[in-house]
């Protein structure tokens, strides 16, 4: 499918790759993770409460859950590139709008308005790229195209860092970052252009009955995505509240960030070594690891290892994880994304919220994060417990360049 334009056959699914990079640079790493940089400054000025905090995070959420839902509607009008170029514009106003207001309501609409974007260039920047890459003999690409979030979350963490350190408010962050995503975004426009050849496809419905494996791994995914989002929402506060790790706050986002950037391409080799199942499951087990390291050693070394550990981690999990599904019902591919994209949405929405609340009542991140923990414990022995068979696709397809 030649979504991408008239190139040679060697330099299009380098592009169909570098498009899927920005795309969830834009939407994912800078729109939706921004705001975790940003916490501590605009909770300081805002007064707001953790539990608040929380609720703005999980609307995010909500809508991530929903626009997932929604990219799974058999039959989407139009051509798929119009609804990702769609969602990006949308993701880059909503991100900027955030600096703008100062209701709380006002705050929980854009953000959940955003996540539903975030959630639709996911689904279907995913689902063209993978497919793509593959009917190209190429699947080894797609680590190009994950590493995106990792890239977004670094650049949005360096322009959160120089704007603060050159005395920017909180509502000049988000500005800052909106206009970042306006640029990323026309610059998907350059590399997906219009391609009269393909006519869009029907899109297949949801199956009827889920392929044996797939509701298994559709709940770890879920527990993954509960596992990890206290941390990925509250690590920066929880760095600021820590008068040993408080001097590194403006580098900890920035090494999620760097870690995430190669880690699709370390897990894919490693499940290519050692099998999906296993790898995914290590992979929860390390993440679980970083997730308790965050409040169980409140210094500078351990949050610089849970920030470490988180962004080594949770992208790779994603690929892991949509790869398998890909594999399952190979023939319903964005409406099996979606559905997986909603578990995680799902596990999402309740982290940021019971966080929150927890620590309002504890005085701390203590008991979340190690609930948190424990979330990806049972999601490795969930994937451990599936048909080995059904982890074995990047077994027998190595050609990972």
């Amino acid at each position: 499918m030649h979504l991408f334009g008239s190139r040679s056959s060697s330099a299009e699914p380098v592009a169909v790759a570098i498009g899927g990079m920005i795309a969830l640079a834009a939407a994912v790493g800078a729109s939706r993770f921004v705001y975790t940089p940003i916490l501590p400054v605009m909770a300081e000025a805002l007064n707001l409460t953790r539990a608040q905090a929380g609720m703005i995070a999980s609307a995010n959420f909500l809508g991530y859950l929903l626009g997932a839902l929604l990219a799974a509607v058999p039959g989407l009008p139009g051509p798929r590139r119009g609804w990702l170029l769609g969602a990006l514009v949308v993701s880059a106003l909503t991100t900027g709008a955030m600096g703008m207001v100062s209701a709380a309501p006002e705050f929980l609409l854009l953000r959940f308005v955003g996540g539903g974007a975030s959630a639709f260039v996911l689904v279907l920047a995913s689902a063209i790229v993978l497919e793509w890459l593959i009917s190209a003999g190429r699947p080894g690409l797609s680590s190009v195209h994950f590493a995106g979030v990792g890239m977004g979350i670094t650049l949005s963490a360096l322009v959160v860092s120089v704007l603060l350190s050159a005395g920017a408010d909180w509502r000049e962050l988000w500005i800052a970052v909106g206009v970042v995503v306006v640029c990323a975004a026309a610059l998907v426009a350059w590399l997906t252009p219009h391609d009269r050849r393909h006519p869009v496809e029907a899109v297949a419905a949801a199956p009827r009955r889920l392929p044996r494996g797939l509701g298994g791994l559709i709940c770890a995914y879920g527990l993954f995505g509960f596992g990890y989002v206290v941390t990925a929402t509250f690590l920066v506060a929880i760095v600021r509240a820590s008068p040993a790790a408080r001097g590194i706050e403006p580098l900890v986002w920035l090494v999620v960030g760097v870690t995430a950037m190669p880690s699709v391409a370390f897990w894919t080799r490693t499940g290519a070594w050692v099998g999906i199942r296993h790898a995914f499951s290590l992979a929860c087990l390390v993440e679980a690891i970083g997730v308790a390291v965050s409040v169980l050693w409140p210094t500078a070394t351990g949050a610089l290892l849970a920030a470490a550990l988180l962004g080594g981690t949770f992208m790779g999990l994603t690929a892991l994880g949509l790869a398998e599904a890909r594999v399952l019902a190979p023939s319903n591919t964005r409406p099996v994304f979606a559905l997986m994209t909603a578990a995680f949405g799902f596990g999402q929405i309740v982290g940021p919220v019971l966080a929150g609340y927890l620590s309002d009542r504890n005085g701390g991140f203590v008991i979340p994060s190690l609930l948190a923990a424990a979330a990806l414990v049972a999601a490795s022995v969930i994937v451990q417990s599936l048909r080995p068979e059904a982890m074995t696709w990047w077994r027998r397809n190595r050609t990972l360049a």
